[in-house]
């Protein structure tokens, strides 16, 4: 089946420049060499723009694309300062948080690990599974079965630590990206930088995680074009700043992001409760508004998928699973994880998002959204400091 994507929307390059890159190729300049499925172990150089160091960590920004990063540089001094040594990269598909999270986690494509989506159907059960609100059903280790980056290093005897909110500790989403970590609970950007600097300083080699998710709540809340917006990024400048700082001597950080994201004005949304035609035939709407996954009652997949293309027309890519999957978007889709991506896959265009205003009202009402592909969602920054004995 031949599937194409349109122009605007950017298919993620897995193994050659995206987020499932970073953390193999920081592991690879530790020495450790990471299982990828048969994806090129550090394709981004990072074994060589690391070299000499012995002691790396990587700080995820939520939310902080490349594209907004440039249009505000001057707001993050600290952040554009910083060395690019391989460019931008790509988010994976979808390119939302718990789908990045796993990503980066398994270093490889969402297709290889599960977790294919914000909401996702739990196949065989009719329900669906929110990845951020997940605890322990399904198994985290069933659900997400691939060992992490951290648990192979851990197994090489490579130290490994994860700094991230204490709220977070032992969710599903934690055990399924992070697991084989020691998990280092923050409760706040002080303190996040605190964790990573003492945790770097508290091993003669090792590799650090650090997360921080305050822009892209910041994001989705006020939306990006806002005074809460650009004083966040500020702060986050500022923790950067601090961690650059204190890095020890023999160190390296590198910072990354999980999307982009961009405002949606309330002129560019579709409700689905004032679409009747979208629900017709529809038992499960899993996803988010900029990307859906719908689920067909038996037999209803190809009206259902004529009804979303009739009425979303060019304002999105609308592909049945088969195409979707055809066209790379989630890497090479594993044994059995094909269910859980909707019958009809819908991925927005421009600045569309797709609501749910009765069963998702909160979701609905946010100013910023990610989660498709266009350049603005796909691509994250990867920025480099070095300790002063690295040069």
């Amino acid at each position: 089946m031949t599937a194409v994507l349109p122009a605007d929307l950017v298919p993620p390059a897995y193994g050659a420049a995206s987020l499932a890159d970073v953390l193999p190729g920081g592991a690879a300049a530790l020495g450790v060499a990471v299982d990828r499925g048969g994806l090129p172990a550090d394709p981004l150089g990072l074994t060589d723009a690391l070299a000499g160091a012995r002691r790396v960590a990587v700080l995820l920004v939520d939310g902080l694309g490349a594209h907004l990063l440039r249009a505000h540089a001057a707001l993050a001094p600290a952040l554009s300062a910083l060395a690019t040594p391989a460019g931008d990269l790509a988010a994976p598909c979808p390119s939302t948080t718990p789908v990045s999270l796993v990503t980066l986690g398994t270093g490889v494509p969402p297709g290889g690990h599960g977790v294919l989506g914000f909401v996702t159907a739990v196949p065989g059960e009719d329900r669906l599974l929110n990845h951020v609100q997940w605890a322990d059903d399904p198994d985290p280790r069933d659900w997400q079965s691939r060992p992490t980056v951290f648990e192979q290093a851990a197994a090489a005897g490579l130290p490994v630590t994860a700094v991230a909110p204490y709220a977070y500790a032992g969710s599903g989403l934690t055990t399924a990206a992070y697991r084989g970590a020691g998990y280092s609970g923050t409760v706040g950007a002080g303190d996040l930088a605190a964790g990573i600097l003492r945790s770097l300083a508290a091993t003669p080699t090792g590799l650090v995680y650090g997360y921080t998710p305050e822009l892209d709540l910041t994001g989705h809340v006020r939306g990006i074009d806002s005074d809460s917006w650009r004083l966040q990024l500020a702060l986050v400048d500022r923790l950067v700043e601090q961690v650059v700082d204190g890095l020890p001597d023999d160190a390296a950080l590198l910072v990354t992001a999980d999307h982009g994201m961009l405002d949606v004005p309330r002129g560019t949304r579709v409700d689905v409760d004032d679409e009747p035609a979208l629900l017709d035939g529809v038992a499960l709407l899993a996803g988010e508004p900029r990307a859906r996954y719908v689920h067909a009652v038996p037999g209803a997949a190809a009206d259902v998928l004529d009804a979303w293309r009739g009425v979303l027309g060019d304002r999105a890519w609308v592909a049945g699973r088969e195409e979707a999957i055809a066209s790379g978007v989630f890497g090479a889709v594993g044994e059995g994880m094909a269910a859980r991506i909707g019958d009809v896959v819908v991925l927005t265009r421009g600045p569309w998002a797709v609501t749910a205003s009765a069963t998702e009202p909160g979701p609905s009402r946010l100013a910023a959204y990610h989660g498709s592909l266009t350049a603005a969602e796909v691509a994250i920054p990867l920025l480099l400091a070095r300790g002063r004995a690295l040069g």
